[in-house]
């Protein structure tokens, strides 16, 4: 018999998500290509954290187009030192011109 279902809810490392989409810094303005990295307990904290922060470094919209979680430590900048910041706690962006 088991006693503990084996889902995808059952994840033992830290969960950092990643969250690929494009934030705009005026109206009608051009989009800026962004990856936002941090650690939350669930994919809606996970976007509502993104999109506060966000917020607070002067974006007034932002289009989020995927979210995943990352199961692996990245090996190159910017996402390495991202995802170190993430662990740590902070909103990270990386934004792409």
């Amino acid at each position: 018999m088991i006693t503990a279902p084996d889902n995808d809810n059952n994840f033992d490392g830290p969960m950092v998500f990643i969250i690929i989409g494009k934030g705009y810094e005026s109206d009608g303005g051009e989009g800026i290509d962004l990856h936002v990295m941090l650690k939350a307990p669930d994919d809606d904290t996970a976007v509502r954290e993104a999109l506060n922060a966000l917020a607070e470094e002067g974006f007034i919209e932002a289009d989020l187009d995927q979210i995943g979680m990352l199961t692996d430590v990245p090996d190159e900048e910017p996402h390495a030192s991202a995802y170190q910041g993430a662990l740590e706690g902070e909103v990270a962006i990386i934004r792409f011109r």
